[in-house]
């Protein structure tokens, strides 16, 4: 039976890249190859340039997903990784990890809403291809929970770091992939990489998931064209480790790059033609017209081709080490030759602009203005709302902590903005303003551990936490603290940083929302 709905309206594609930093992509900075298709979205759409995700993968893709940004208290927790491969070794069962899957942690509250399960209510066909959606591992049930009516790719986050997988699950079933045979789905070396060479072994690595991505992909296009749809594809590159054998020509022959840059940026350009590929599919079924199109990245820039005596991620060139207060990654200092950061100070994980300021395009042929440039303050938990307003849906009040984008990217100069957005890190949250001020917060990471259950004063967590102001608008780089300068300013933020955080700063670090289930009887 249909679900109520009019093929009229419009479809989605959203896009998800994982680790991107924007200045990987020459629409924004990249100066050794061409994002030919990433850059047609920007050249027949809208670029933002003040585009935030998460510090880490999956806060980013629970915000995406829920509309709820990643430092409240007792919204939702991750589970970890690492479950399925006990299902690889037959010492668990699908049924079994499912059970505890969706019995552990604290589950969303009741009446939250997700992102496909609005689209579903508005009568779109859901589907997800690509990368887990949800924690450190997932299931059917809970997928389907989210409200996906086609899901096809992985199951478990440590397994997504491995392009070559022995199975994938399509719909809950396990498919097998011929030819790949890898235990460790084809896993590379996180480095470093001496002289910049890469290890290469082919045995048991046949088909790689971004292929496998491609064909469902086109095949749920081309199944629904007559349907309004909503895919999400949440790919799993450029994320390391580097390993891509067959190199790109743009970067082949280039003498300024080793082979693991070469390896690297030949990833980013794979999934360039992957964009392309959706491109050329909307336009030959005739939806170009009626599709919205989004590309953005979960979170910023890592490093992940280290290099010794060339490329650092941990320390610069002159073996200064990096300690996330006064010395912090800048590419120009560590050697990043591809600059994936865009300029950007600090890395993935971290609460600096290189770590959650990522890309962000959209392209919607007649109602996104081609060649715009959007300087507003967007988010990721953005996207909940944005697909509600496009569906016609209304939201309870509430429902998220995000704006719709339509108006935005219309190009409506009275478009709602947000007047700050925070943002989680490993070393604690992060404000910044619609105006460009941000407040930085540092904390050590066995600090966030000793608060336990995150029951601590706040005049104990004003003594633990660093607190940093920074003005964006003059201050790129992210290089002159003006704490001590303007007292007043950093007051404010902090008050509007502790509302965000539900009275605790705590909330503003991935340690607030792991699940440790208990792994008993898995191993013996």
């Amino acid at each position: 039976m249909r679900r109520k709905g009019s093929n009229t309206k419009p479809n989605i594609v959203f896009i998800y890249a994982d680790d991107l930093g924007r200045g990987m992509l020459s629409c924004y900075s990249q100066r050794h190859y061409r994002t030919p298709n990433i850059d047609r979205l920007a050249a027949e759409g809208m670029r933002c340039t003040r585009a935030y995700g998460c510090a880490l993968c999956a806060p980013a893709r629970a915000a995406l997903l829920t509309g709820v940004h990643d430092s409240h208290a007792g919204r939702w927790t991750f589970n970890r990784s690492g479950l399925y491969n006990e299902y690889l070794a037959g010492r668990q069962t699908q049924a079994q990890i499912e059970e505890l899957l969706c019995n552990t942690g604290i589950r969303p509250r009741e009446g939250d809403l997700f992102l496909a399960e609005i689209a579903r209510q508005a009568g779109l066909i859901t589907g997800q291809i690509g990368k887990l959606e949800w924690g450190f591992s997932t299931c059917d049930r809970e997928i389907r929970r989210h409200g996906w009516d086609y899901h096809y790719g992985y199951y478990d986050h440590g397994q997504c770091h491995g392009f070559y997988p022995p199975y994938v699950f399509e719909d809950g079933r396990r498919v097998d992939i011929p030819g790949n045979t890898d235990p460790t789905f084809g896993k590379g070396h996180y480095g470093p990489f001496p002289n910049g060479e890469v290890e290469h072994n082919a045995v048991g690595r046949a088909v790689h998931s971004q292929d496998l991505y491609d064909a469902k992909i086109v095949e749920f296009l081309r199944r629904h064209q007559e349907k309004p749809f909503l895919l999400y594809h949440p790919t799993q590159l450029p994320h390391g480790p580097v390993y891509f054998p067959d190199l790109d020509p743009q970067v082949a022959h280039n003498p300024a790059l080793t082979r693991v840059e070469k390896e690297y940026a030949s990833m980013v350009l794979r999934l360039d033609r992957t964009v392309g590929l959706i491109l050329d599919t909307l336009r030959t079924l005739g939806l170009e017209e009626r599709t919205l199109v989004i590309f953005t990245s979960d979170n910023g820039h890592w490093p992940c081709y280290e290099q010794p005596g060339r490329c650092y991620a941990r320390q610069t060139l002159d073996e200064a080490w990096l300690d996330d207060v006064t010395t912090k990654f800048h590419s120009d200092r560590c050697g990043d030759i591809l600059d994936g950061n865009d300029g950007m100070a600090g890395l993935k994980t971290s609460n600096w602009e290189g770590a959650t300021r990522v890309p962000f395009l959209a392209r919607w042929p007649g109602r996104v203005p081609a060649g715009s440039i959007s300087e507003r303050l967007i988010a990721n938990f953005d996207m909940l709302a944005t697909v509600a307003d496009l569906a016609g849906i209304p939201l309870p009040q509430g429902a998220t902590d995000g704006l719709s984008l339509l108006p935005a990217l219309r190009g409506d100069p009275e478009a709602p903005e947000h007047d700050h957005i925070v943002y989680s890190s490993h070393y604690g949250p992060s404000l910044v303003t619609r105006d460009g001020w941000k407040l930085r917060t540092f904390v050590r990471r066995n600090r966030i551990l000793d608060f336990g259950t995150f029951g601590a004063s706040l005049d104990d967590l004003r003594e633990a936490f660093t607190l940093q102001l920074y003005r964006l608008t003059d201050d790129y780089r992210e290089e002159r603290d003006l704490a001590a300068a303007h007292p007043e300013k950093r007051a404010e933020l902090l008050g509007k940083l502790l509302q965000s955080c539900d009275g605790n700063l705590a909330n503003g670090t991935p340690e607030a929302h792991f699940a440790f289930y208990p792994l008993a009887p898995m191993g013996v």
